[in-house]
């Protein structure tokens, strides 16, 4: 599941402007027919028809989004910033109000591929992006304002690729964590549990994802603090903040991990396990640092639970795009598979999830020469 819950979805049968805005950017996109809602319609081109939602579909497979051929606010966001292209317009840093976009994307990738570090290439001009532009317009005798223009532009396509290999701060990122020491003293590591507030997330009998998901938290808080970390959950009981809110909340904070924790659901009565999720893009564009704790985390839980294994996946939700940090989220079982529901509603399984989360964190930390097998790992109690 995906995070669009302010905006009221647009899907079939939906109507007006913004479904004609929607139907622009993908023929914009080439990946509707022009002319019309799709081909054989018997609609006006305002009407969110079947080839609209084949179209958003394809469009959030590619994107790394939740695939529901509906454009609620983080598919909607994604549409519009794919219009742009390198190019389109001046890229600059604008704390305010960030500059978002496709355009921005080829910006990084080709600062990153030229070996300046601009951070993490997902769209968004920060100030690590507007520090690797200024590097690069230092070293090639530009004016060093941080702005992307045409003489810019011009630069950047005049270089061919540097660096080969792997991309070196991504490398910096990974080996820094080691370097930083074992110890989970002072580490700060925020927890969000989904839904809450008047979003019970999925419902079984009396108990309500959102109430399972906070006891979770809970949990692993405890856990954490007892290993010296200093913990923070994103809500209590009574509060459902946005995916920003939620995300502003970790970066205010200096989180060193962010971790969301989620319970499935899904009409299938086949689907039940566990899943890791982590930024990426799917096609080589990803958190190095988030992967490898999705999967730690993923597989902890899995040898600890014996629940089934769905593997880990890059996704570019919100909620894993703006953190500034590594970040997951953790799909913790289905709540609408019955044995799955049966664990989930155990305290103790809850606890044993809860340990399972604490020794990956652990684990994130050690050097590869004393990380131990998946499942073996006991933090020592702190005297």
């Amino acid at each position: 599941m995906g995070s669009e819950s302010s905006m009221q979805p647009l899907g079939p049968g939906s109507s007006g402007p913004a479904v004609s805005d929607v139907q622009a950017a993908l023929r914009s996109l080439g990946l509707l027919e022009p002319g019309g809602a799709g081909a054989g319609a018997s609609v006006g081109p305002e009407v969110y028809d079947q080839a609209t939602e084949l179209a958003v579909r394809h469009f959030q497979q590619v994107r790394g989004l939740s695939v529901d051929g509906r454009v609620g606010e983080e598919t909607y966001r994604a549409l519009s910033e794919a219009r742009w292209s390198l190019g389109d317009r001046l890229l600059h840093h604008d704390p305010e109000r960030p500059v978002r976009g496709d355009d921005v994307t080829s910006l990084q990738e080709r600062l990153l591929e030229l070996g300046y570090d601009a951070g993490r290439a997902d769209g968004i001009f920060g100030r690590e992006t507007e520090d690797g532009l200024r590097a690069f317009q230092r070293d090639y005798g530009l004016a060093a304002d941080g702005t992307c223009g045409p003489a810019t532009l011009r630069a950047l396509r005049q270089l061919g690729r540097k660096v080969t290999g792997g991309r070196p701060q991504l490398l910096r990122q990974s080996a820094s964590l080691v370097d930083s020491g074992p110890h989970l003293i002072g580490r700060r590591i925020v927890v969000d549990p989904g839904h809450g507030g008047t979003d019970p997330g999925f419902t079984a009998g009396e108990t309500t994802e959102a109430d399972l998901v906070l006891d979770l938290a809970r949990r692993i808080e405890g856990r954490l603090a007892a290993a010296g970390a200093t913990v923070y959950l994103t809500r209590g009981r009574d509060q459902d903040p946005t995916p920003e809110q939620r995300t502003a909340f970790a970066n205010d904070a200096r989180a060193d991990l962010f971790i969301s924790l989620h319970m499935d659901a899904h009409g299938s009565e086949h689907a039940r396990g566990v899943a890791s999720y982590y930024y990426g893009t799917g096609s080589g564009t990803s958190s190095t640092v988030g992967e490898r704790f999705a999967d730690l985390a993923r597989r902890e839980v899995v040898a600890r639970t014996g629940m089934l294994d769905l593997g880990g996946h890059p996704k570019t939700w919100d909620l894993l795009r703006w953190t500034r940090m590594p970040a997951v989220r953790l799909d913790c079982g289905y709540l609408s598979h019955p044995v799955d529901r049966l664990l989930l509603l155990d305290a103790r399984l809850r606890g044993t999830v809860a340990s399972a989360v604490l020794a990956a964190v652990q684990r994130l930390f050690l050097p590869a020469d004393a990380d131990p097998p998946t499942g073996t790992f006991v933090l020592p109690q702190r005297v």
